[in-house]
């Protein structure tokens, strides 16, 4: 193998004098771990990465996006040769000048070339090349990876030549390889004219212009979405009728449950983390009922202070205490002949919880400060984040009306243990969120994806 080397007079030894020119411009800065061509900084690196990265991005992205992206990184390394090289030799023939774009190819190790005809006149705008092509270390990796080829596979040499031709002579100058050592043949030929010299000018253009996959991938993701939701919406079992997304086995099975119940009086209690979705779940439970037509009212009571829990609920009578100038509908009233909804029902006050368990066993109760009793019809789903039986035990909450309350138990997982049902979830509330802000939301980044899929969700 011949290295790099100096003779007596500091010229290099043992290569073409012809391409000194280049050999000077190539510097190694071992101090500051620096290999530079002119102003440019380099890199060595081992053909072999080349092929596994030719043969990943084939395996993720197809082999004609593959294609194009070699071909233009390889423009792109032509057109910042040619920037250099085209200064270097003023003094010779357009001929000898162009070459050295083919002879930085040699030095970079990436393909011997020979011309077989170049005709090149800048004031005339003509330009020819039949190039040959040796030891193609494309080919070599190409083969490695893939074996033999149906079509030819120099894709990066192929870029390079039309981004340094390119920039060499100030016309769009495309490049087709018709023969490839990939295809059987003994070595690599290209041939290389102005754009508008060749038939097929458009097919071969293309490759030169970048193609963004990314909003195709998000219309793709999207139509899979809608997919999917027809597919689950019209399947036997239809989830999509609760007020929550997704389609995991977990998931299902707490909507097979609530919908059993939904059509009868009972009681439900639904149990989980705070998070988990109980309100959707139990607007889905009214939906499904025949109560529908009538009012769903949802309460949280560790929101409301314990002094007032009761006027909130069963209402006030005018004068029931100071402040009170007129009656006023508590949240069971509004909710006569529908559902109502007490989210942390834990938090009750004992006089509200008996109040609760007398219209749970008699249908009746009376507003603060008010002697009358009133009947109402409605349907009560409860919901808490603590364990009510363990509340039982420490005396915070009436065993009776447990056991009113946990006729119909349900138990919904956290997302955490539901992981399939978080790229639905997102994709519902992107779209949510697009039509809220009449934004266009292009996707989730792939690291705010994986911290989706991690995160320890209630």
């Amino acid at each position: 193998m011949v290295r790099v080397k100096y003779d007596s007079s500091g010229k290099y030894a043992g290569h073409p004098q012809e391409i000194h020119d280049l050999l000077s411009k190539l510097h190694f800065d071992t101090e500051r771990g620096q290999l530079w061509f002119d102003e440019y900084r380099m890199l060595l690196m081992h053909t072999s990465i080349m092929g596994y990265l030719r043969k990943d991005l084939a395996n993720m992205i197809g082999m004609q996006r593959t294609k194009r992206f070699f071909i233009r990184l390889g423009y792109q390394a032509g057109l910042k040769d040619a920037e250099v090289t085209t200064k270097m030799r003023p003094g010779l023939n357009e001929e000898q000048a162009f070459m050295a774009g083919p002879q930085m190819h040699g030095i970079r190790g990436m393909v011997k070339v020979e011309a077989n005809q170049l005709i090149l006149n800048h004031q005339k705008k003509q330009f020819y090349a039949d190039l040959n092509w040796y030891n193609s270390f494309e080919a070599d990796v190409h083969i490695e990876q893939f074996g033999l080829s149906h079509e030819p596979s120099c894709w990066m040499l192929l870029g390079y030549a039309c981004g340094y031709s390119s920039f060499a002579t100030g016309m769009t100058i495309i490049y087709q390889e018709v023969e490839c050592k990939t295809c059987g043949h003994a070595n690599c030929r290209i041939i290389g004219k102005p754009l508008s010299e060749w038939e097929n000018a458009d097919e071969l253009i293309q490759f030169m212009s970048p193609e963004p996959i990314e909003k195709e991938l998000i219309a793709l993701q999207s139509e899979l979405f809608e997919l999917k939701k027809s597919i689950y919406s019209t399947s036997k079992n239809d989830y999509s009728m609760f007020s929550s997304v997704g389609q995991s086995a977990a998931y299902q099975r707490v909507c097979d449950l609530l919908k059993k119940a939904a059509g009868a009086k009972v009681s439900i209690l639904l149990q989980g983390e705070t998070g988990v979705g109980k309100e959707a779940f139990a607007r889905g439970v009214h939906d499904l009922s025949q109560r529908k037509e009538h009012a769903f009212v949802a309460v949280n009571c560790a929101a409301i202070p314990p002094e007032l829990i009761e006027s909130e609920l069963f209402g006030v009578e005018k004068g029931a205490f100071t402040g009170a100038h007129q009656s006023r509908l508590g949240k069971f009233e509004r909710a006569h002949n529908g559902t109502i909804f007490l989210d942390e029902v834990i938090e009750l006050s004992p006089r509200a919880q008996a109040a609760l368990l007398r219209i749970l066993q008699e249908g009746e109760f009376e507003r603060v400060g008010d002697s009358q009793t009133r009947h109402l019809d409605v349907r009560v789903i409860t919901a808490t984040n603590e364990d009510l039986e363990q509340a039982v035990k420490a005396g915070r909450f009436r065993a009776d009306l447990y056991y009113r309350l946990n006729i119909f138990p349900v138990q919904i997982p956290p997302l955490r243990e539901r992981r399939e049902d978080i790229p639905l979830l997102v994709e519902h509330f992107l779209k949510r969120f697009e039509k809220m802000y009449d934004k266009q939301i292009q996707g989730l980044s792939e690291k705010a994806t994986a911290f989706m899929q991690s995160y320890a969700w209630p």
